[in-house]
């Protein structure tokens, strides 16, 4: 690469790889890791606590102790990743310009199950949150105000959704706040099973199959680390370092954040309440808000839960529908998806297509799963799958990249750490719930259907560099060699 290519690379340029700055660059660092904490939500485990109780046998600290080291692995791909291609599409663009195209498409169809149904997913909780508490207003109508505000909010541009998300970040560590001082305070007086630490280790329920089965539904709250990477074009920073960075901050504060939760929320559930939960599951969801409540009285049950609604109904799909924007926007600029989907505003700088298509999208499968039976557990079994295989991809990327291409590797960054992240991911998708690995299964045949189409039809190849200073002739050399 020549030298004014390195440092178009070091500075988060695009150009370099044929593309249009066509985004606005307004995100700082902050910006970023505020993101990523908001798209990951602080309280995430609130509403999915009664799941992993069951899953785990009540080592909830565990499994999201185990799923932030994992995470944490496949974030350190997506740091060095970063670096190597300072460009939205996430792990579509890693792994198609690491490996190949074709496998950089499968990764980018697996994660848009992901990508695409998470919002569906956080419209749907948020609605039947607030229709337990609100009876008398039609539950499809959550969906449509939340879909509404969202598109409006992301549609407004990408620093109106920063500033929305820093004030939802705060509100949201507050609460937790909250209810983790008022929750230790009621362990020091004997609620609960008072202090002890079974929510990390109990020698009952222990077996690897155990932990790494719960660690494939806590692995959902840590899902949105990654959304960071979909805003590499909007990252206002001189360095791509930044992203990376924010990715790794982000997973360790929140990680840090969940096991505190969880342990405290384990060591407020009584005795017969565990046995039950484990036994027959939390089918209401309501398992971390009864634990609330016992600690702090109807005020910690209502707010602990009004905040879950919001949180996940407005906070986290504000973000999510930012992120599954921009990694719409990349593949149909690279004619993987209809072109349409890559139209940017040009007063918003934003990818308005994408941004609608996806509020569609969310609108329709969300009315559809809060009236569906068990809704909520039926799309929760789908969302993690995709996300997971798209990592595992990107961790063996790494290692190709970097290893077998012969660009230098460092052997625990490029080489150790992204093969344990592999063996990670491989053994939680092992232990994934049957309708989990069915559905993503059948996704991922799909996506392989779709990549050999595109390449059959030619629209695997990298698009054509508008080159502005090519004066040199080892840039003239670079430039005919990437066209």
């Amino acid at each position: 690469m020549s030298t004014d290519a390195s440092t178009t690379a070091q500075n988060g340029g695009v150009e370099q790889f044929g593309y249009k700055q066509e985004l606005k660059r307004r995100l700082s660092f902050a910006d970023l890791l505020v993101y990523g904490l908001i798209f990951m939500v602080p309280i995430a485990p609130f509403a999915i606590f009664g799941s992993v109780f069951q899953a785990s046998g009540g080592m909830v600290a565990l499994a999201y102790l185990v799923g932030m080291v994992g995470m944490m692995l496949t974030a350190n791909a997506y740091h060095h990743m970063a670096q190597e291609y300072p460009m939205s599409g996430s792990v579509y663009t890693y792994v198609g310009r690491g490996m190949a195209r074709p496998v950089g498409f499968v990764a980018g169809w697996m994660i848009l199950l992901d990508y695409i149904l998470v919002p569906t997913l956080l419209y749907t909780a948020a609605a039947m949150a607030l229709q337990g508490m609100l009876p008398g207003v039609p539950i499809w109508l959550w969906v449509v105000i939340f879909v509404v505000l969202n598109t409006v909010i992301n549609y407004m541009g990408i620093e109106f959704t920063a500033g929305a998300n820093k004030i939802m970040l705060v509100l949201e560590l507050i609460v937790l706040a909250i209810f983790l001082v008022i929750g230790l305070v009621a362990v020091a007086h004997g609620k609960g099973q008072g202090f002890n630490f079974t929510a990390f280790f109990n020698s009952s329920h222990f077996s690897m199959g155990v932990i790494f089965a719960a660690v494939s539904i806590a692995v959902l709250s840590f899902l949105g680390f990654d959304g960071i990477s979909t805003l590499a074009e909007e990252n206002a920073s001189g360095s791509t370092k930044a992203v990376g960075r924010s990715m790794v901050a982000a997973l360790a504060l929140l990680g840090v954040l969940f096991v505190v939760q969880t342990w405290v929320a384990t060591m407020l559930t009584p005795a017969d309440v565990s046995a039950n939960l484990i036994a027959n599951g939390d089918p209401a969801g309501s398992a971390f808000y009864d634990a609330a409540k016992l600690a702090g009285g109807n005020f910690l049950f209502i707010m602990t839960s009004v905040a879950t609604a919001i949180a996940w109904g407005f906070a986290n799909a504000l973000a999510a529908q930012a992120a599954t924007s921009r990694l719409l926007f990349a593949m149909a600029r690279d004619r993987q998806l209809p072109h349409i989907l890559a139209t940017v505003s040009k007063n918003r700088g934003v990818p308005v297509a994408a941004t609608f298509t996806v509020a569609i999208i969310s609108l329709v499968l969300g009315i559809f799963f809060v009236l569906l039976p068990d809704g909520l557990g039926t799309i929760s079994t789908m969302v993690n799958f995709g996300a997971l295989t798209a990592f595992l991809l990107l961790n063996i990327t790494m290692v190709w990249h970097f290893a077998i291409k012969g660009k230098h590797p460092h052997i625990f960054g490029h080489i150790i750490f992204p093969v344990l992240g592999a063996i990670v991911l491989a053994f939680v998708l092992w232990n994934a719930r049957i309708a989990a690995q069915t559905v993503g299964l059948i996704w991922l045949g799909v996506g392989i259907i779709l990549a050999i189409v595109l390449y059959r039809l030619g629209r695997m190849t990298d698009p054509m560099r508008q080159v502005v200073e090519a004066s040199s002739p080892q840039a003239t050399e670079i430039e005919g060699g990437l066209e």
